[in-house]
Protein backbone atom coordinates (compact mmCIF):
# COMPACT_ATOMS: atom_id res chain seq x y z
CA UNK A 1 0.00 0.00 0.00
CA UNK A 2 1.11 3.66 -0.48
CA UNK A 3 0.67 6.44 1.91
CA UNK A 4 -1.87 7.45 0.08
CA UNK A 5 -3.78 4.47 0.31
CA UNK A 6 -3.56 4.82 3.85
CA UNK A 7 -5.89 5.77 5.93
CA UNK A 8 -4.15 9.20 7.51
CA UNK A 9 -4.61 10.37 10.99
CA UNK A 10 -6.96 13.57 11.37
CA UNK A 11 -4.05 15.98 11.94
CA UNK A 12 -2.00 14.73 9.48
CA UNK A 13 -4.95 15.23 6.57
CA UNK A 14 -5.53 18.93 8.53
CA UNK A 15 -1.71 19.84 8.14
CA UNK A 16 -2.23 18.49 4.44
CA UNK A 17 -4.98 20.72 3.98
CA UNK A 18 -3.33 23.67 5.85
CA UNK A 19 -0.12 23.76 3.08
CA UNK A 20 -1.96 23.17 0.18
CA UNK A 21 -4.41 26.34 0.95
CA UNK A 22 -1.50 28.45 1.48
CA UNK A 23 0.75 26.77 -0.93
CA UNK A 24 -2.04 27.75 -3.22
CA UNK A 25 -2.15 31.18 -2.53
CA UNK A 26 1.77 31.60 -2.48
CA UNK A 27 1.93 29.81 -6.09
CA UNK A 28 -0.99 31.89 -7.27
CA UNK A 29 1.08 35.42 -6.47
CA UNK A 30 4.58 34.08 -6.80
CA UNK A 31 4.08 30.93 -9.13
CA UNK A 32 5.68 28.17 -9.40
CA UNK A 33 9.45 29.25 -7.57
CA UNK A 34 7.08 30.31 -4.63
CA UNK A 35 8.91 30.16 -1.61
CA UNK A 36 8.69 26.64 0.38
CA UNK A 37 9.13 28.15 3.37
CA UNK A 38 6.62 31.09 3.21
CA UNK A 39 4.09 28.11 2.18
CA UNK A 40 4.97 25.89 5.60
CA UNK A 41 5.22 29.59 7.87
CA UNK A 42 1.43 30.67 6.03
CA UNK A 43 0.47 27.26 7.02
CA UNK A 44 1.28 27.80 10.69
CA UNK A 45 3.66 24.62 10.71
CA UNK A 46 7.35 23.80 9.82
CA UNK A 47 9.35 23.14 6.74
CA UNK A 48 9.78 19.74 7.73
CA UNK A 49 6.34 19.02 8.09
CA UNK A 50 5.81 20.48 4.27
CA UNK A 51 8.96 18.30 2.85
CA UNK A 52 7.26 14.88 4.52
CA UNK A 53 4.42 15.66 3.22
CA UNK A 54 5.64 16.49 -0.32
CA UNK A 55 8.76 15.13 -1.43
CA UNK A 56 9.62 17.87 -3.89
CA UNK A 57 8.57 20.89 -5.41
CA UNK A 58 7.09 19.74 -8.04
CA UNK A 59 4.49 17.37 -5.74
CA UNK A 60 3.39 20.02 -4.21
CA UNK A 61 3.06 21.84 -7.51
CA UNK A 62 0.90 18.77 -8.78
CA UNK A 63 -1.03 18.76 -5.69
CA UNK A 64 -1.67 21.82 -5.91
CA UNK A 65 -3.17 21.88 -9.15
CA UNK A 66 -4.60 18.27 -9.36
CA UNK A 67 -8.21 19.64 -9.57
CA UNK A 68 -7.68 22.01 -12.20
CA UNK A 69 -5.73 19.66 -14.46
CA UNK A 70 -7.84 16.82 -13.63
CA UNK A 71 -11.12 18.91 -15.03
CA UNK A 72 -9.12 19.73 -18.04
CA UNK A 73 -8.68 16.16 -18.40
CA UNK A 74 -12.09 15.11 -18.19
CA UNK A 75 -12.84 17.98 -20.86
CA UNK A 76 -10.31 16.77 -23.15
CA UNK A 77 -11.99 12.59 -22.67
CA UNK A 78 -14.86 14.20 -23.66
CA UNK A 79 -13.97 16.19 -26.50
CA UNK A 80 -12.34 13.08 -28.08
CA UNK A 81 -15.88 11.75 -28.21
CA UNK A 82 -16.49 14.03 -31.28
CA UNK A 83 -15.26 13.11 -34.98
CA UNK A 84 -11.34 14.19 -34.58
CA UNK A 85 -12.67 17.74 -33.73
CA UNK A 86 -11.52 18.20 -29.95
CA UNK A 87 -7.92 18.58 -30.59
CA UNK A 88 -7.86 22.38 -31.23
CA UNK A 89 -10.65 23.31 -28.62
CA UNK A 90 -8.73 21.23 -26.29
CA UNK A 91 -5.59 23.12 -26.69
CA UNK A 92 -7.08 26.63 -26.72
CA UNK A 93 -8.96 25.45 -23.23
CA UNK A 94 -5.26 24.43 -21.71
CA UNK A 95 -3.52 27.64 -22.74
CA UNK A 96 -6.25 29.68 -21.82
CA UNK A 97 -6.03 28.20 -18.15
CA UNK A 98 -2.11 27.33 -18.74
CA UNK A 99 -2.36 31.36 -19.14
CA UNK A 100 -4.08 32.35 -16.41
CA UNK A 101 -3.22 29.39 -13.78
CA UNK A 102 0.37 30.98 -12.43
CA UNK A 103 3.05 28.16 -12.11
CA UNK A 104 0.95 25.47 -13.65
CA UNK A 105 2.96 25.96 -17.01
CA UNK A 106 6.58 24.95 -14.65
CA UNK A 107 4.04 21.39 -13.70
CA UNK A 108 3.52 21.09 -17.07
CA UNK A 109 7.35 20.38 -18.20
CA UNK A 110 7.79 16.57 -18.75
CA UNK A 111 9.03 14.66 -15.97
CA UNK A 112 11.31 11.24 -15.34
CA UNK A 113 8.49 9.33 -14.33
CA UNK A 114 5.64 11.57 -15.60
CA UNK A 115 2.84 10.97 -12.98
CA UNK A 116 2.86 14.39 -12.40
CA UNK A 117 0.36 17.13 -14.38
CA UNK A 118 2.50 16.63 -17.44
CA UNK A 119 1.84 13.13 -17.25
CA UNK A 120 -1.93 13.32 -16.56
CA UNK A 121 -2.28 15.77 -19.73
CA UNK A 122 -0.19 14.49 -22.23
CA UNK A 123 -2.44 11.05 -21.46
CA UNK A 124 -5.46 12.75 -22.77
CA UNK A 125 -3.21 15.13 -25.26
CA UNK A 126 -2.32 11.69 -27.07
CA UNK A 127 -5.89 10.57 -27.21
CA UNK A 128 -7.15 13.38 -28.85
CA UNK A 129 -4.02 13.67 -31.12
CA UNK A 130 -4.31 10.13 -32.26
CA UNK A 131 -8.20 11.18 -33.38
CA UNK A 132 -6.97 14.38 -34.90
CA UNK A 133 -4.52 12.65 -37.20
CA UNK A 134 -7.34 9.93 -37.91
CA UNK A 135 -9.44 13.06 -39.02
CA UNK A 136 -6.74 14.41 -41.28
CA UNK A 137 -6.39 17.57 -38.69
CA UNK A 138 -3.00 16.85 -37.60
CA UNK A 139 -0.18 15.89 -39.24
CA UNK A 140 1.11 12.37 -38.15
CA UNK A 141 4.59 13.83 -37.33
CA UNK A 142 3.27 16.36 -34.73
CA UNK A 143 4.09 14.90 -31.22
CA UNK A 144 2.36 15.41 -27.65
CA UNK A 145 5.34 16.73 -26.49
CA UNK A 146 5.04 19.48 -29.14
CA UNK A 147 1.75 20.37 -28.48
CA UNK A 148 2.63 20.70 -25.17
CA UNK A 149 5.41 22.89 -25.55
CA UNK A 150 4.03 24.79 -27.80
CA UNK A 151 1.15 25.54 -25.09
CA UNK A 152 3.53 26.18 -22.36
CA UNK A 153 5.76 28.27 -24.67
CA UNK A 154 2.49 30.57 -25.26
CA UNK A 155 1.13 30.13 -21.83
CA UNK A 156 4.18 31.37 -20.74
CA UNK A 157 4.39 34.65 -22.31
CA UNK A 158 0.58 35.20 -22.33
CA UNK A 159 0.58 34.87 -18.22
CA UNK A 160 -2.28 36.61 -16.63
CA UNK A 161 -4.02 37.27 -20.58
CA UNK A 162 -6.08 34.32 -21.62
CA UNK A 163 -7.23 36.58 -25.00
CA UNK A 164 -3.38 36.56 -26.17
CA UNK A 165 -2.96 33.22 -25.19
CA UNK A 166 -6.23 32.15 -27.56
CA UNK A 167 -4.55 34.64 -30.05
CA UNK A 168 -1.34 32.87 -30.33
CA UNK A 169 -2.84 30.01 -30.17
CA UNK A 170 -4.64 30.01 -33.31
CA UNK A 171 -1.98 31.43 -35.32
CA UNK A 172 0.32 28.43 -34.31
CA UNK A 173 -2.41 26.07 -35.35
CA UNK A 174 -3.52 27.83 -38.71
CA UNK A 175 0.47 28.86 -39.04
CA UNK A 176 2.06 32.45 -40.38
CA UNK A 177 1.85 31.86 -43.29
CA UNK A 178 -0.87 33.53 -46.48
CA UNK A 179 -3.62 31.22 -47.18
CA UNK A 180 -3.83 31.18 -50.99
Amino acid sequence: MTSQQIPQRADWRRNRERLLAAAAEVVARDGASASLEEIARRAGLGSATLHRHFRSREALLTAVFHEGVERLAARGRELNETAGGGLAVWLEELTRYTATTRGLAVSLRPTADDSGCHGILADVAAELAASAVRAGRLRPEITVDDLLALVNGIAIRAEDDPELASRLLRIAISGVEPRT
